[in-house]
């Protein structure tokens, strides 16, 4: 059954879109620390929601110095900027072009380093030889309709999470760092359902919780045959 806030949500939605819209008529600034971007309003906006702010924060307690780090579906790539910024070799991933030119223009304002590329999900990554990867994923089930929702729908069978964990089972080992973030808001037994019928285990590493929303960070690791 689903929750009272859910269906708040969805009755709601129609005001929500329209103010969403009116608020993103143009780009945006988001802050964090000592840095600063320019989201685009066809870009995931990591004002109104919490996950971006919470894995920043989450990223501020690790040793990233020297190490090398993957944001999958970068979105305004204050992740990827930030933990540059915390010294590691960053490779920041989008199939938004939109994104990833604007992630270029506030690399260089911030005056940080970092490798772009376009890819949908590992699709254009030959070397995957990383420290970490950080993904903050759709997780909708919806149909999206254009790259822009892209950075909010899964599908309506959850085909992004087919996809991502297909490739996660084969093409990275465990000693990667692999680390994903997830709402209340979204079906996260079929989301676990679906990385463990591919091997795949996910264990909470923290639980946050933010105004009456409860957000999960995941470690992602193979789980082997005995």
């Amino acid at each position: 059954m689903r929750s009272i806030r859910y269906i708040i949500k969805r009755i709601t939605n129609p005001i929500l879109k329209k103010g969403l819209q009116f608020y993103y008529r143009k780009p945006r600034v988001y802050h964090y620390k000592n840095i600063k971007v320019n989201v685009h309003p066809d870009v995931f906006p990591p004002h109104l929601t919490f996950s971006t702010k919470i894995l920043l924060d989450f990223i501020s307690t690790l040793d990233l110095k020297e190490k090398t780090l993957l944001e999958l579906g970068c979105g305004s790539g204050i992740i990827s900027l930030f933990a540059a910024k915390q010294g590691a070799r960053v490779t920041a991933t989008d199939i938004s072009k939109i994104a990833l030119n604007y992630l270029d223009k506030n690399a260089h304002s911030n005056k940080i380093k970092i490798k772009i590329m376009y890819s949908d999900l590992f699709d254009s990554i030959k070397n995957l030889n990383f420290d970490y990867i950080i993904i903050n994923p759709p997780y909708y089930p919806k149909k999206p309709i254009n790259v822009k929702e892209q950075a909010w729908f899964c599908g309506e069978n959850f085909e992004y999470f087919e996809s991502l964990f297909e490739q996660l089972s084969h093409r990275v080992s465990n000693i990667y760092h692999i680390t994903m973030i997830l709402s209340q808001d979204c079906e996260i037994d079929k989301i676990i359902d679906i990385a463990n019928k591919n091997k795949l285990e996910m264990t909470v590493l923290q639980k946050v919780k933010k105004i009456s929303e409860t957000n999960y960070i995941y470690n992602i690791k193979k789980v082997f045959d005995a």
